[in-house]
């Protein structure tokens, strides 16, 4: 269903940023340990196993999450997932700010981690349910851009909570302790803010249309799709699509993710979400400043590096917004892959080569961000659009939780494993490997995965289910 003549998009742009600010308190809360790591361990002592799983335990809420988040928004819808996503995180800030020893800042982080973990798929989800065909690429990569600047805004908030604590004179309040004797607790706290924004802008928000009329209850999603639409004909149209496609009825979840061509797209997104974090996007992230120091960049300003990768990252997720929904997403993934590789290999042949032929340090950096560039304009930007289009509604919530459960395996793997190959198979080695993993993510992109962009959820669904 295509409607040219559309003059509500900023009520849709409302319900997008909403729902992707879930984003930006993903993005904030993965990247806001970085800055705590140091003072936590002295703060309590911790010896690395318990260190590791400071940084870590966030990311095993972030997989029951996950796991839970599709199921629950299918049983109780998109809106009041958010909401309990919220809750997590305004818990969790505040907790994180005044917890009273270890074991309390864990169980903190891993409610915000749960958090994470419900937002990485309910947000998407619920933006590519309220958009309209036209515009959904761009307004469901919001999702991915909020992250992006969930990212920058934890560096800079640390930066700055740093230089507070510094001009400060210590106290003996709650105030003092939270900004200036112990402002580890202020960086994590600070996500409180958002969150609480996050929860109190929910309610101005309606539930996904699609998924009343999933619920059988077209008489609700008809008053949101005309206010989306502007144009009760069009609000008819989108119910009745919606409903051609309801097939279930009675059936049971799983046994309808099983037909043969439902569970053809629910392995391919399960593919793409794993394979794409073995194509070395985490580990760049996490591991790029340890690179940098061990190839001569050590002198420089890590916070510098560090928010100027953040820097590409956003403005290149901007440029893909712009135009997803022109160029399509399997062209993106073709430029920005082949780019992946192209950089990868030159990454490898830096290490390989670079000292023998005196090649200066600031070559790998200019390396870096080009690989940035490529992988935030391709699979960072395409991995949420395609995981919140290509799965029938009946079955949407539980497959996106199974591809995010794919994901996050990845991340959790590739969190792992870096130290390990850059050991064994030396930063060049390891650096070609994430070269070929890119192949066989673009020929499944390729061969497997339907052009998406302008199609309506409705006629994406037929694709598979006439597999």
């Amino acid at each position: 269903m295509r409607h040219k003549h559309i003059n509500t998009l900023g009520y849709v742009i409302f319900l997008s940023i909403v729902a992707a600010i879930g984003g930006f308190l993903f993005g904030y809360d993965a990247a806001v340990i970085s800055g705590t790591i140091k003072l936590v361990t002295v703060q309590f002592g911790l010896d690395t196993i318990n260190q590791g799983w400071y940084v870590g335990c966030a990311l095993a809420g972030s997989i029951f999450g996950v796991l839970v988040a599709g199921i629950l928004s299918d049983a109780i819808g998109r809106k009041k997932t958010l909401m309990i996503a919220a809750v997590l995180f305004t818990s969790s800030g505040v907790g994180c700010a005044i917890s009273g020893g270890f074991a309390e800042l864990v169980i903190c982080r891993i409610v915000g981690g749960i958090g994470i973990g419900v937002v990485s798929i309910i947000s998407p989800l619920y933006i590519s349910e309220v958009s309209i065909t036209q515009y959904r690429g761009r307004l469901v990569s919001l999702y991915q851009l909020a992250i992006t600047i969930g990212f920058l805004g934890a560096y800079l908030v640390n930066y700055q909570l740093l230089n507070i604590a510094k001009a400060g004179s210590p106290g003996d309040g709650l105030i003092g302790k939270i900004f200036v004797n112990e402002y580890w607790r202020g960086m994590l706290g600070m996500s409180a803010l958002p969150s609480l924004l996050f929860l109190l802008i929910i309610f101005s928000i309606p539930e996904s249309p699609r998924w009343l009329i999933l619920k059988h209850q077209p008489e609700r999603a008809f008053p949101i799709l005309t206010r989306i639409y502007k144009n009760d004909a069009f609000a008819r149209i989108q119910i009745n699509e919606t409903q051609q496609v309801l097939h279930q009825g009675k059936q049971n979840e799983w046994t309808f993710l099983m037909k043969p061509g439902i569970r053809k797209a629910v392995l391919i997104g399960a593919a793409i979400a794993i394979l794409g974090q073995f194509m070395g996007v985490n580990a760049v992230l996490y591991y790029g400043p340890t690179i940098f120091m061990d190839n001569g960049l050590s002198s420089g300003d890590s916070l510098f590096y560090q928010v100027l990768v953040g820097l590409v990252n956003a403005i290149t997720t901007v440029i893909a917004l712009i135009i997803i929904d022109k160029v399509g997403r399997k062209k993106l993934v073709y430029w920005g892959v082949s780019g992946m590789i192209i950089s990868l290999v030159l990454i490898g042949l830096y290490f390989l080569l670079g000292k023998t032929l005196g090649i200066p340090s600031g070559f790998l950096l200019a390396l870096f961000l080009l690989y940035i560039f490529c992988c935030a304009i391709s699979i960072c930007a395409v991995i949420f659009v395609l995981l919140s289009e290509m799965f029938p509604i009946e079955v949407r919530g539980l497959a996106m939780s199974i591809a995010g459960f794919s994901l996050w395996l990845g991340t959790y793997l590739i969190g792992q494993l870096t130290p390990w190959l850059l050991e064994n198979l030396s930063p060049m080695g390891t650096f070609f490997l994430f070269a070929v993993v890119c192949i066989p993510y673009m020929l499944i992109v390729w061969k497997l995965i339907p052009e998406t962009a302008g199609k309506s959820l409705e006629e994406i669904e037929r694709f598979w289910i006439k597999d």
